[in-house]
């Protein structure tokens, strides 16, 4: 008997409601959502599988059932889809050549608790009360507290109490973790207490600062580096912003930036969230693993 796997759509564990094509080989980038009840879910690996084959016999109006079941191990010991292939047509060799590349899997954008940035391969825990807007003025992914309030000065802008943005690093030459947060910070503290994204002066612009950390932190398995700073501010109690750096998950390890802005004095948003989020910072589709960010003191 053959110990391959046929080709399929085997249920992905990694992404609940998620189904990945199995070429007969290994795991493809090609995913769909789930077609409905169906084979238990299964674990991706990089090797090739091993797999469970249920044989059942069974006779009509017999009174007894045979049901015999045995384990192929593969070559390299590794796991393969404990289930059979869920139905739809495989992707075609010239699918293969032609697609743009693995299809978003469903599920974790529409994840209240979790914020997803495809493009840099990474998701964030978003906090009790907070919310994650569809549109925002620098196309960011964000997530920020709920309810807004005028901003401080004469402006006229909206402004929220908490804010955490994801971007790529761009328009720099610069690659080192560190020199790239020391570089950003001032650009988040203005953004977010200086002036918004359209040139409007908030918070009566920063009129002093104090940087609180400085350190190498490690976020979703990669060694990256964060600066936190306090600001003062000619309106308004001014606040706390740090600038997250850290290697993509994902294709060349562009650098990622994760801005946070929390407002001064507010109690649901002590600087220890910081911290928690950092922590909880993981590449997309790992549940589990990932680094720990460095906590660090006001």
């Amino acid at each position: 008997m053959s110990n391959a796997t046929p080709p399929g759509w085997y249920p992905d564990v990694n992404v609940p409601g998620t189904e990945r094509w199995w070429d007969g080989t290994a795991w493809t980038g090609y995913t769909r959502a789930s077609t409905g009840p169906g084979p238990l879910p299964v674990h991706r690996t990089s090797g090739s599988p091993t797999r469970a084959v249920a044989m059942t016999v069974a006779g009509l109006l017999v009174v007894a059932a045979a049901v015999t079941g045995f384990l192929v191990l593969g070559e390299d010991g590794g796991t393969r889809p404990t289930s059979s292939p869920g139905t739809g047509a495989p992707p075609t060799a010239t699918d293969s050549a032609s697609a743009p590349g693995p299809t978003p899997a469903e599920g974790p954008e529409d994840d209240p608790a979790v914020l997803v940035d495809q493009l840099n391969g990474v998701t964030l825990p978003v906090p009790d009360g907070w919310e994650k807007p569809e549109n925002t003025l620098d196309d960011a992914s964000t997530m920020r507290t709920a309810g807004s309030y005028t901003c401080p000065g004469d402006s006229g802008s909206f402004c929220y109490h908490g804010t955490v943005t994801v971007r790529t690093a761009g328009g720099t030459d610069l690659t080192d973790m560190r020199a790239l947060a020391e570089e950003d910070i001032g650009t988040a503290a203005d953004r977010a207490y200086g002036k918004d994204t359209v040139g409007n002066r908030i918070h009566g612009g920063i009129r002093s600062h104090k940087d609180l950390a400085a350190e190498s932190v490690t976020v979703a398995g990669r060694t990256g580096y964060l600066v936190r700073r306090q600001v003062t501010t000619g309106n308004g109690p001014g606040g706390y912003v740090q600038s997250l750096v850290f290697p993509s998950a994902v294709g060349s390890e562009t650098p990622v930036i994760v801005r946070f802005a929390f407002d001064v004095g507010q109690e649901d948003l002590p600087l220890a969230l910081m911290d928690t989020i950092t922590r909880g910072i993981r590449p997309i589709g790992d549940a589990t693993g990932g680094g720990v960010g460095s906590t660090v003191g006001p």
